[in-house]
This record gives structure tokens, sequence and C-alpha cells, in this order.
């Protein structure tokens, strides 16, 4: 592939989701993420803003009934418990535009090489349910999007601390989509559901045997499959300061997968589009550290220069 910037997905949606005080979820990330690649030199012109998809859209992976109950508001309290948010138009509107941005991804991805969405990674969602912070799955539904528009086999590469459970779920019968996950074994969902390749790592993996299963794991998935595009979860919850993640891995070591998996895909002339997936920390200043890995990662593999300011 020729040397083309990587393709930038971002709407300010994202951190305008207004929220209980001290709940989990890092909204403001997504924000704190887009003004600190413009801080490392990015142009606002750079950033491709995704529309809203139609609802509708959404019958591809989800059932008709539950995308109806959360657009409408008619869902239950225990099933919005489920998700881990409470009901707004405000979460329906940033659930439409996010699934929108991973699909806009893959289509920069095929122009560019590589996409890189400023959200999504919501692989809890399954046909009828939403848990674990994922409304709509974006991953799921963009997949399938390609696929209808002609594109062959897909693999979806999950590297979230969580296992992808509602991805592998949606896809348990669909050949031309591979589902990967390599998570923390003993981390939500309690109950896993079979991706076609599930690795779960102990808890406080080293980076040494992390980064080395996730090599050896995507290259037996690229030779075997062969995919004319990859779905990346660059999940940051990993890390050994992520309160929810449970491994040991150094932000170093981010920078060291996202950077082997985006070079083994770009040494195939294999697309791939990424989403920045969980991280969960309160200092979102360090939390956005992590994030930006994969940013530095994805313009070091197309040859451009790399921040100065983005540390590792």
């Amino acid at each position: 592939m020729a040397t083309v910037a990587p393709g930038l997905v971002y709407h300010p949606c994202y951190s305008a989701l207004s929220l209980p005080e001290r709940h989990r979820y890092p909204i403001t990330k997504y924000q704190a993420l887009y003004q600190a690649l413009l801080f490392a030199g990015i142009s606002p012109e750079a950033f491709w803003t995704p529309e809203p998809i139609v609802a509708t859209e959404l019958t591809n992976i989800h059932d008709n009934d539950y995308i109806n109950s959360i657009c409408n508001g008619s869902i239950t309290t225990q099933a919005m418990r489920r998700i881990g948010f409470p009901w707004s138009q405000q979460l329906v509107d940033r659930s439409l535009v996010s699934v929108a941005g991973t699909r806009l991804a893959a289509e920069l991805a095929l122009s560019h090489g590589i996409g890189l969405h400023l959200s999504g990674g919501y692989h809890h969602a399954r046909r009828s349910e939403g848990a674990g912070f994922c409304v709509f799955n974006d991953l799921a539904f963009t997949a399938q999007s390609m696929v209808s528009r002609g594109v062959g086999k897909i693999l979806i590469f999950d590297l979230d601390v969580h296992q992808g459970d509602g991805t592998a779920g949606i896809f348990a019968t669909e050949p031309a989509i591979i589902t990967a996950s390599i998570h923390c074994e003993k981390n939500f969902p309690a109950r896993k559901i079979n991706s076609d390749w599930d690795i779960g790592l102990a808890k406080q993996c080293s980076d040494t045997e992390y980064l080395e299963t996730v090599s050896q794991s995507l290259e037996c998935l690229l030779n075997w499959h062969q995919p004319e595009l990859v779905l990346y979860d660059a999940g940051v919850d990993i890390h050994q300061q992520d309160e929810l993640g449970l491994l040991d891995i150094s932000t170093e070591a981010i920078y060291q997968r996202d950077l082997q998996v985006l070079t083994a895909c770009r040494n195939r002339n294999i697309p791939v589009a990424a989403v920045i997936g969980g991280g969960y920390q309160r200092d979102v200043a360090a939390l956005t550290q992590l994030h930006l890995q994969l940013f530095k990662a994805a313009f070091s593999v197309a040859g451009l220069s790399l921040w100065p300011e983005i540390e590792t």
C-alpha cells in the first residue's frame, strides 16, 4: 500500500453524554483523546465526522424488539441496569453515531489502509440485549455491513481485557466473519460465549507472555483465514493501572501490541479498522495516554512522523 495517513473518525457527541456523578464509565476520555491528537499536531480537518445510522439498519445484527425498546425508551429498568447506563435520548443518539463511526472507519481502512475510530468496541451487546456499557454492537454491525457490500472474509481481532461475548454469539454460525478474543479469563463476563478463537489469560499476565500470545495468535489467524479486512478492538483495559482489568501490561507493551497488529496487517496488505475499546481509570489524562499508543503506532506503520508529545 502507498503511504497514506490513517483515516480518523470522531464525533463530539461521544463525550456529551450526561452521567450520574461518580459514574464508573470515563465518558470524557473521547474528547480528551481528540484534544490530545490536536495538540500532537493533527489538523481538525483530518477527522471524518460520522452521521448517525438509521435504527432499522441495526436489524442486520440485533432483534427488532430490542432496537425499538432502546430507541423509544420502553426498555425495562432491569435491562438498562445490565447495560450500565441510565436511558436517555442522548444515549440513543450517541449509540447510533458511534455505530456509524466504526463503519466509517472500516470504509476508510479500505481506502487508506488504516482507519481509526475514537470510540467503538461495544462487544458485549448481543442480538436481543445490551450489557457492560454496550448498547449496540458496532463491531458486529460493521462486519455484517462490509460482508453485505461484498468484502470477503473478515477477522474481528478483539484485544480488550473482557471477552467479546456479544460479537461471538452474533456470529456463531457466520463463516465469513471470524471472531477472536484474547482476554483475562477471570473477568467480566462471567459466562463466556465461544469465539472462533479464544485465549483466556491468567490474572497478572506479564508483558512478554501477552505480546507472544498476541503475535502467535494473529499470525495463525491471518495465515489460516486470509481475511480481506481486520476489525481491531484495541482496548487498553489490559493496563497494569486499569481499575477493571486485572492484567499487568505496561504502557510500552500496549504500544508494541498495537504496532504488532497494524504491522502484521500492513505487511499482508490487509486493511485494518481499529476502535479504542475499553479503558477504565478515573485519571482521564493517564487513560488518554494509553489510548494514544494506538494512534502513535498507526502513524508509525504508515511511515509518518511520530509526535514527541506522546509518551510511551
